[in-house]
C-alpha cells in the first residue's frame, strides 16, 4: 500500500488512461489502477519485474501494459496533463547523474543511447526543469559524460518559457544559452563564471530559489529505479521518471 496511488491521485488521472473494456471480443483488460500501482511498486522498490508481488497480477501483464503505454504515449500524456497548471514564473534547471547497472548496458548498442563513461563508471544524466513549486515540467536524458550546457537549449525548447525567469547555476552561463532565453521572451538568473570578462548582475536572493530543482532530484531518487538505471531502453527509463514524478 505504501507505494500505491491515493484515491485523490487516482481521481486526477483515471480518465487519462485507455478504457479497460473496448467493446471488442475477448478477455477484458486488467484493472488500470492495479496495473499502474504495480508499475509504481517496481519504480519505488527497484526490483526486477519478475519480482512483482502477486497482488498486482502476473508480472508479464504489468510489464506489457507499461510497454504499451510507453510506446503509445499514454504515460507522457499523463505527465503533460498534470504539468499544465505549473507555476511558470520561476523555472529552475539542472541535471543529476545516475549510475547505470550492468543489466542496463546490454542489448543493441546505439549511438543515441544515453549512457556515457565518466570517472565514476557508466552514468546517465537526467536534465530537468521544475516550476516555482518544485514540480517537474520537462525531462531529458543524456550520456553521463555530457556537460550540462550541451543540452540546455534543447531542454528549454520543449517548454514555453516566454515571461518566465530561468534559474540555473554557472554551467548554464554561456552566451548561446543566455541569448536563447532572452530571444524567447524570458529572463535569467544565472551567475557568470569567474573568468568572464564582462560579468552581469545577479539577484542572489532570487537565485536561492534554485534549491527547488535540487530538492526534486533528492525526492525522486527515493525511487530506487531512478537512483540507479536498470532499463536498457532510454524510453523505458524516461517513462519510469514520469511515473515517479
Amino acid at each position: 500500500k505504501r507505494y500505491e496511488l491515493t484515491s485523490s491521485q487516482w481521481e486526477r488521472i483515471k480518465d487519462l488512461l485507455p478504457p479497460e473494456r473496448t467493446g471488442k471480443r475477448g478477455r477484458p483488460g486488467k484493472d488500470n489502477r492495479v496495473m499502474l500501482n504495480g508499475m509504481l511498486w517496481v519504480a519505488r522498490s527497484g526490483a526486477q519485474w519478475r519480482e512483482l508481488p502477486e497482488a498486482y497480477g502476473p508480472w508479464q501483464s504489468v510489464y506489457a501494459r507499461f510497454a504499451k503505454w510507453r510506446d503509445s504515449g499514454v504515460l507522457e500524456a499523463i505527465f503533460r496533463a498534470l504539468s499544465q497548471d505549473a507555476d511558470m514564473e520561476n523555472l529552475s534547471m539542472d541535471s543529476t547523474s545516475i549510475k547505470v547497472h550492468e543489466s542496463a548496458n546490454g542489448g543493441e548498442k546505439t549511438e543515441d543511447k544515453a549512457v556515457g563513461r565518466s570517472r565514476g563508471g557508466l552514468n546517465t544524466k537526467i536534465h530537468a526543469i521544475v516550476d516555482g513549486l518544485g514540480n517537474p515540467v520537462e525531462f531529458l536524458l543524456s550520456a553521463g559524460n555530457d556537460h550540462d550546457s550541451v543540452h540546455a537549449v534543447e531542454l528549454l525548447k520543449r517548454v514555453n518559457i516566454r515571461g518566465s525567469n530561468i534559474l540555473g547555476d554557472r554551467a548554464y552561463g554561456s552566451a548561446a544559452i543566455r541569448s536563447y532565453i532572452t530571444e524567447s521572451g524570458a529572463c535569467y538568473t544565472i551567475p557568470p563564471q569567474s573568468n568572464v570578462s564582462d560579468p552581469w548582475q545577479v539577484d542572489w536572493w532570487l537565485y536561492k530559489e534554485r534549491h527547488l530543482v535540487e530538492c526534486f532530484f533528492q525526492k525522486i531518487k527515493w525511487f530506487r529505479r531512478i537512483a540507479t538505471r536498470y532499463d536498457k531502453l532510454d524510453a523505458s527509463s524516461l517513462n519510469s521518471y514520469r511515473i515517479s514524478a
